[in-house]
């Protein structure tokens, strides 16, 4: 494996994009880096700041021609990815990007399928907003229960997995519904899951925050459909690696 590919969500990110950029462009890794950045339809002059960069590293810019949110955005991420490894990176500082060193090593090293940066395995400084933090918990909770999986951080943004499983997964929510759907249908392949603590810096409403209780009260839908109402056949494409797929036809 000689790259990984981040995907980049944006939308209404002008106020703190440029130095966002700078950050990821600069970021160094113990392989090549790609940067997949999917503007979802902003409607301030986020398009215009990334059109007048000058990337370093490689680039490919997708520019949604409406808003139909950061899964349908991460979808459309993951198609033009070319690199060996695919995670996820929110185009904001919440998350510490040299973390992201860390969670790709047990891919390269063959030892996991999917890792999960974890804002809940350490104690960490930061004091995080009593309902967010209850939502994620809850969520996970949830998520564990349906899926099978013990995680304790199933809403994570980074999720890192080799190319061939995840451009594989047939995908198909919108909005924040991405996370509980993508675990739900890992869960029903034979893969190995890593969790890594990560570091985590929450922002509010005011610098920009998106997700809402709304989105909260969907991912209880999305955790239920995808965990209880389709069948493993239905989340797969035809091109997933055998290694992957189940053998007992009671999963199927």
């Amino acid at each position: 494996m000689n790259k990984v590919s981040l995907i980049i969500p944006v939308y209404n990110e002008s106020s703190h994009l440029l130095k966002f950029l700078r950050l990821i462009d600069a970021l160094k890794l113990q392989i090549d880096k790609q940067l997949v950045i999917v503007d979802d339809f902003s409607t301030d002059n986020s398009k215009e700041i990334i059109d007048n960069f000058e990337f370093k590293s490689e680039v490919v810019v997708i520019c949604q021609d409406k808003n139909y949110g950061k899964g349908a955005a991460i979808r459309k991420g993951i198609e033009s990815a070319t690199g060996d490894i695919i995670g996820v990176q929110d185009a904001d500082f919440e998350y510490e990007t040299e973390d992201i060193t860390r969670l790709i090593q047990p891919i390269l090293d063959d030892k996991a399928d999917a890792v999960y940066g974890s804002r809940f395995k350490k104690s960490n400084p930061q004091v995080f907003r009593t309902f967010h933090y209850l939502v994620n918990r809850v969520l996970t909770i949830y998520s564990n229960f349906c899926s099978g999986l013990y995680l304790t951080d199933m809403e994570t943004c980074y999720k890192f997995f080799p190319a061939k499983v995840i451009k594989n997964i047939k995908l198909e929510s919108n909005r924040f519904g991405f996370e509980p759907e993508v675990t739900a249908k890992l869960a029903r392949l034979k893969v190995r899951v890593y969790e890594l603590p990560i570091s985590y810096y929450p922002r509010t409403y005011f610098e920009g925050k998106k997700i809402t209780w709304k989105d909260g009260a969907a991912a209880i839908r999305h955790v239920t459909h995808y965990n209880f109402f389709i069948k493993t056949k239905d989340c797969i494409k035809d091109e997933m690696p055998k290694e992957f797929i189940p053998t007992d036809r009671n999963l199927l």
